[in-house]
Parts: structure tokens; sequence; C-alpha cells
């Protein structure tokens, strides 16, 4: 029903429309975990902004990355808070983050140009919805108990970026013991993870009444498409060497199909900085000359126990995938403010054999090596593959992590103070790392796991890391 009512106001609406939408009985019952959404709003630009079509990068316009960022941010109680003030002051200052975020309050579709899009600047709004739900804040410390669980936590969600979907929805919804849950839905092809916890933080200073302290948002897509040729177009050849994430592998153990066809059940583990210091001192048993960082190790560790727990033949061959920011590994760096998709896909790959039975060092090495690789060339390379062949990377093997420990979303504060939780909708095949609160070294892990591997892996976690 929620996707029924998304649909519906993903397109301009008139206010009779809107009124007419708003579902007094909408709710799902999850035992006592329901969520009923109260008030659905189409939230425009506070003041006017350009009428315009603005093109997308070649990296926006990548297939593979036409999904939601979605972040769900979970706050302690504040006693006497005045609900209705509260939201009033929320939608204004979505309205306000507009003006200087407008692409946001857009459309995107495709441009005519083969498979780049664009988006259509008409002030089209985003979609907010209040919402109460018999969640209480304890619920959040562990994993859901079903992948989806907190989907409807943000019950409209982007489900296909070309049909007239909104770039963003926000929700907030009322907990029963008075915390308060934010969540965001971003279409990935308008900003990247950095870019949108931009316009978080602004939306968030908005809300507070303050002025506004971060980078004034740019666009400049153009500086990330390739250099314009009069020669016809051709094939390029991918070299497996330099950029594996774009080749194919074998599926040795039907990979793909068992993340189709087994329930997957949602993880989460918290790794404090003692645990990660320990992991640091195993992949630097053999070589104490090299420094990891905690992304570097931790991600390591967990490849090795889900490498271990899925119980895969010797020579399956098995890909990490990890996004890195490029903004100042490229020259000239991109401008301050630059929100769009400014980040390339790293790849360590091996075979189980090697990734099981080598220790944490070596897995370690291949991230660091990975991530090493991103420079000014390698980005041009990707953007060449990507405007010439259409390439998207396989999925045979792969574990792809998302490190959003780092971005800033510990410190957005609405008034309600910093978030107890910061959390996401699980998903097979991904790893999130996500920061604890008050712990700023801490990383919380989730990752959701095949049924009949998930006991082992829980295991091989605490196992391994002593």
């Amino acid at each position: 029903m929620c996707k029924t009512l998304y649909k519906l106001i993903s397109y301009p609406l008139s206010v009779p429309k809107i009124a007419a939408l708003i579902f007094k009985n909408l709710f799902e019952k999850m035992g006592s975990n329901f969520v009923e959404v109260k008030e659905t709003t189409v939230i425009t630009p506070a003041e006017p902004t350009p009428n315009c079509i603005l093109s997308l990068s070649t990296l926006d316009s990548q297939f593979f990355i036409r999904f939601p960022i979605e972040y769900l941010l979970i706050y302690n109680p504040v006693p006497g808070i005045d609900r209705k003030q509260f939201s009033t002051r929320v939608k204004s200052a979505l309205g306000q983050a507009l003006v200087q975020f407008y692409p946001l309050a857009g459309r995107v579709q495709e441009s005519g140009e083969g498979s780049t899009l664009q988006i259509v600047c008409q002030a089209q709004g985003v979609v907010f919805v209040e919402a109460v739900s018999g969640y209480k804040g304890p619920d959040f410390e562990e994993a859901p108990r079903y992948v989806m669980e907190w989907r409807s936590l943000l019950c409209p969600h982007v489900d296909d970026v070309l049909k007239g979907d909104p770039p963003l929805v926000v929700q907030l919804t009322w907990l029963d013991d008075g915390a308060v849950a934010i969540g965001f839905g971003f279409i990935h092809c308008v900003c990247d993870g950095i870019g949108s916890v931009e316009f978080i933080n602004l939306f968030a200073e908005l809300t507070r009444g303050e002025s506004v302290s971060g980078p004034k948002p740019v666009w400049d897509r153009h500086l990330l498409n390739s250099s314009p040729s009069s020669e016809p177009k051709k094939i390029v050849c991918v070299n497996s060497m330099s950029h594996p994430e774009f080749s194919r592998v074998q599926d040795c153990c039907e990979f793909l199909a068992r993340f189709s066809s087994e329930t997957l059940v949602p993880t989460s583990r918290v790794f404090v900085k003692v645990q990660i210091d320990q992991l640091k001192q195993q992949a630097n048993r053999h070589n104490r000359s090299t420094k990891y960082t905690s992304f570097e190790v931790v991600s390591a560790h967990i490849w090795r126990c889900w490498a271990k727990s899925l119980n895969m033949p010797s020579n399956q061959v098995l890909r990490l995938f990890f996004s890195v920011n490029f903004r100042n590994r490229i020259e000239p760096g991109l401008p301050d403010g630059f929100y769009g998709n400014a980040i390339a896909l790293a790849c360590a790959q091996t075979t189980v054999e090697d990734l099981t039975e080598k220790d944490l060092g070596y897995a370690s090495d291949l991230i660091k090596n990975a991530k090493e690789r991103v420079d000014g060339n390698y980005v041009k390379e990707v953007i060449e593959l990507v405007n010439e062949n259409r390439l998207s990377p396989d999925s045979v093997g792969v574990l792809n992590f998302t490190q959003w420990s780092r971005i800033g979303l510990e410190r957005v504060d609405f008034g309600l103070g910093k978030p107890a939780h910061v959390l996401c909708t699980c998903t097979g095949n991904c790893c999130m790392l996500l920061p604890v609160h008050n712990q700023s070294q801490a990383i919380r892990a989730m990752l959701a796991v095949p049924t009949s591997a998930v006991e082992m892996y829980h295991h091989l976690l605490t196992k391994l890391i002593n």
C-alpha cells in the first residue's frame, strides 16, 4: 500500500489531491512495531529556483547506481518537545535547504543521448512523510529480525528513477517511547554519500535555526565527463588486472542463485577500538612496517569470516568492492561542495582458498592496494570504460562494502542532539560500516547472511578476532 501511495505522490499534485492521500489508518502491523502514516506532503523550495535542465555526469549515469542511498537516524527522547512545532520547523527547513540544493526537487530522465541522464528542475518538490510507530529506541540496538523490517520507517522509497520518483524522500517517525526516527532516501545518481550528508547537515542546521556553515553546493558535473572526441566511439578493451570490477568470473557454486533463493538473516556487530587494534596487530604479524586503517582490517576480517561461513569451493574467485572518494585524488581536485558521484569502485580479488587459508595481513593488503590504485589515471579509465562500453560490475562472488562510519552522519543534529543510532536497511551481499554513538573509533558492521551460514559467521567473527 505504501508503494501505491508513493507512486501517486511522485508527481506534482494539487492541494486537494494531497489531502485525499492522507490516510489516517495506513499502518503496518509487526507485533507492537506498527508504523502509521499521519501526513504525506510534497515540499517545494521555499524560494524561486532556476527552471532548467541539468546534465548528470558519466559516473552519475551508471546503470548500477540507479538505486537509493537510504539512512535511518534514531534520536533519544527529548522531554517536553512539541511535536507539531517540531514538524513544522522541519518542513520549513527542508524547503529552505532545497533552495540551495534545488536539483533534489527536480526529476531525473534520460537525455536521449545513449544512457546519459539529466535532471529537469521545475521545483517539483520532494516527499515528506510524518508517522507514528510502536517501535522504541532500544529496538534499534540489535539487527532487525528480517531484511526489510525497518522499511516502514522510510515508507515511500525510490522505486524507479526514470518514472517520476523524486530524488529525495524524508520520513519523520515519532516512536512509542518518545524517541524519533528520521529516514532519508536519495537517488544515488544525483549525489554520492558525501554529497547527501552535506545536504542533511545543511537541513539540520536550518532546522536548528542556525547559520549555514558548510560549503556552498556545486553542480559542475561536466568535470567528470569523458573528453569530447570527433572520432567514432570505439569499444575499449577491459584490462582485467587494472579493472577487475568489470571482468566476469566463473560461478563455481551457484553463488547468485543461493543469495536469491535462500532467506537472508541481518547481522549487526560493533567493533570497539581495542578489537580494531587487535585486528591491526594480527594484520601486522608478518609485516610490521605497513600501517593499516580501521576500514582495511575490519573489512578484511569480515570478508574472511563471510567466505569461510559460506563454505564455497576453493577455486571460486571472490571480489570485495568498495567506493573510494577521489575528490582529492585527481588533478585538479574537485571544488568544495561538489555533491555528485565522485567515487570510483575499487576491487580486491582473490580465491576462496587464498582468502581463507592465508592470514589477515594478506586480505588487508589486497584492500589497501585496491584503494591505492584509485588515482587520476584510474578515474579517467573508469569514465572512458563506462562511457564507451556501458560497463557494469559483475555480481558473482562479490561482497560490497559501504563505509559510512566517517562521513559525518554521527554529527547530524536537528535540535534533538546527536543520533543514538545511525542505521540502514539490510540487503544481501552488502556490508554497511556505520558509526557508533559516542565512540568515535568504533565501527558497527551490518550484513545480511544466508540462513545456512549465519551461525558459523557469528562464531568466526568472535573466534578469529582472538
